[in-house]
Parts: structure tokens; C-alpha cells; sequence
């Protein structure tokens, strides 16, 4: 008896398919390419299912409705964003740069990650997986003020809120790094990244 891509089975003589081939995994990638362009409201879940080569039926089969769809993967991208951008108290500045970096090169995860922030409704939000994330980083900061690595006269809170502003600055404006690209002295993405560890560093100096 033969077994479809989608039936779920793996013949035992069969070798385990790539994890970044599954049916799921196509799900996910194409959502998060749906997600970031036309947000929750505006996406539809026949594009997904098109994109990922599968059906309705399976992306529904796997996530009970496009708003869980959009909350796995704007979990397992925040997540990601972590990993690869670690807050490091006693260096803001160099954190504000790898976040600069991060969605410097990935407009489309800040998108993502906009979108929720506008369209999720109250209910959803207190299952939000930023609150968590969020209450991590400022156990962080807390920690750094006791060690003297950051100044106690700023509230954590306020810290995280000005660091995350400053470094996303161009991914949350892109009319004006347009712009800047246009007239700004020196136009590179160099300048504009400088800016902002500078502007960070001057707020909040790195630790000696």
C-alpha cells in the first residue's frame, strides 16, 4: 500500500523524510510569508495552503485556526530573534546593533511581528509570548543595575522600551530610510547602524 506525502506514515523500509521538507514545515514557512505581507486580517489560508503545496483541510488538520497559525509563528520567530540577537546589559549598544542587524536584513520578521501587535486581539495578548520574554529581559537589567554594570537611574522598563525604539528604528520607517538612502551625507547601511549604537551608547554606556 502506498503512502501519500501528507498521509502522516512513514513505511518502516522508508528513510525519515528532512525535517525542512515536511508538510508542516512548508506550512509554516509559507505562513510566515503570508503573515508578513498581508497580515492576520488580510491573509488567507487557501494562499498557504498553495504555497505549501498541501491542502486547507491539512494546514487546518495541523492548526485549529489562522490566528493559531499566525501564534506558532510569531512564537518560534520571536524565539529565533532571541537566539540570535541575546541582550547583553553590561553592552546595550552592541545589542541595539545586532537588533539593527537582525531585521536590517529581514524587513519581512519585523513585518511579521508588527502585525500581531496591531491585530491581536486583548484575549489573545495575555497569551502573548513577548510578555514572557519581556519580563526576562528586564530580570536582566535589574541584575545589571545590582552589579553596577547599568545606571539605577533609569527604569528597566524604560531601558528596554528606548533600546528596542532606537535599533528598529529604520525597520519600523522604511518611507525614511528611503530617504536617507536618498539624501542622507553618507548613505550606507554602515552610517545608519553607527547612529544607532552610537545614540544608544550615549544613553546608556557600556560597562567598564
Amino acid at each position: 500500500m502506498s503512502h501519500s506525502p501528507d498521509s502522516g506514515q512513514t513505511p518502516a523500509h522508508a528513510a525519515a523524510p528532512d525535517s525542512s521538507d515536511t508538510t508542516r514545515e512548508r506550512i509554516l514557512a509559507a505562513a510566515m510569508d503570508e503573515f508578513a505581507r498581508h497580515g492576520i486580517a488580510g491573509a488567507r489560508v487557501d494562499r498557504i495552503a498553495k504555497r505549501a503545496r498541501t491542502s486547507k483541510e491539512r494546514v487546518y488538520a495541523y492548526f485549529r485556526s489562522k490566528e493559531a497559525l499566525y501564534a506558532h509563528v510569531a512564537t518560534r520567530e520571536l524565539s529565533v530573534i532571541a537566539e540570535a540577537t541575546q541582550i547583553d546589559p553590561s553592552d546595550l549598544p552592541g545589542y541595539a546593533g545586532r537588533l539593527f542587524d537582525y531585521f536590517t536584513a529581514r524587513p519581512d520578521h519585523h513585518r511579521l511581528i508588527t502585525w500581531g501587535r496591531l491585530e491581536v486581539t486583548a484575549a489573545a495578548a495575555e497569551a502573548d509570548p513577548t510578555r514572557a520574554a519581556i519580563t526576562r529581559k528586564l530580570d536582566q537589567l535589574r541584575q545589571a543595575q545590582r552589579a553596577g554594570e547599568l545606571s539605577p537611574a533609569w527604569d528597566p522598563a524604560d531601558v528596554l522600551a528606548l533600546v528596542n525604539q532606537i535599533a528598529t528604528t529604520w525597520a519600523a520607517q522604511p518611507e525614511l530610510a528611503k530617504a536617507a538612502a536618498e539624501h542622507a551625507t553618507d548613505s550606507s547601511t554602515a552610517a545608519r547602524r553607527a547612529a544607532v549604537v552610537t545614540a544608544v551608547e550615549q544613553l546608556f554606556p557600556r560597562a567598564v
